[in-house]
């Protein structure tokens, strides 16, 4: 028989109360707006990267958590269909727009009109 394991939890993160001095902490609010981090954020860059450097950082110690908004899904491109069984798209009510056409196939192409050259006939000197 196996036993199930109840489902990881994610670690819960650290809380420590930390004392600088008002220039440092000035300075290192500065650096870490420079970086668009906060402050908390930019302390725990800087302290993994000294751990590292010095190779006192744990291996299983996980990335930095991501804060905001998750990245973009990457775009997949649908596959194209048969023009003649394709059935036109609904509008889009989000967008408040109808629904986007494709452009125009090109057909046989002319060759555009260009400057002519007059035509050669009798010149008034004759």
């Amino acid at each position: 028989m196996t036993e199930e394991r109840p489902p990881r939890r994610p670690r819960q993160r650290k809380q420590m109360l930390l004392r600088l001095d008002p220039a440092v902490y000035d300075a290192l609010a500065r650096w870490a707006g420079d970086e668009l981090r906060s402050a908390n954020a930019q302390i725990e860059f800087l302290l993994r990267r000294a751990l590292a450097d010095a190779g006192r950082l744990p291996g299983d110690v996980g990335a930095i958590p991501r804060r905001g908004r998750p990245p973009k899904a990457a775009h997949t491109p649908e596959p194209t269909a048969d023009p003649a069984t394709e059935t036109p798209a609904a509008p889009d009510p989000a967008s408040g727009s109808g629904p986007v056409e494709p452009p125009p196939e090109p057909g046989p192409t002319e060759p555009e009109p260009g400057p002519t050259e007059p035509e050669p006939g009798p010149t008034p000197d004759a």
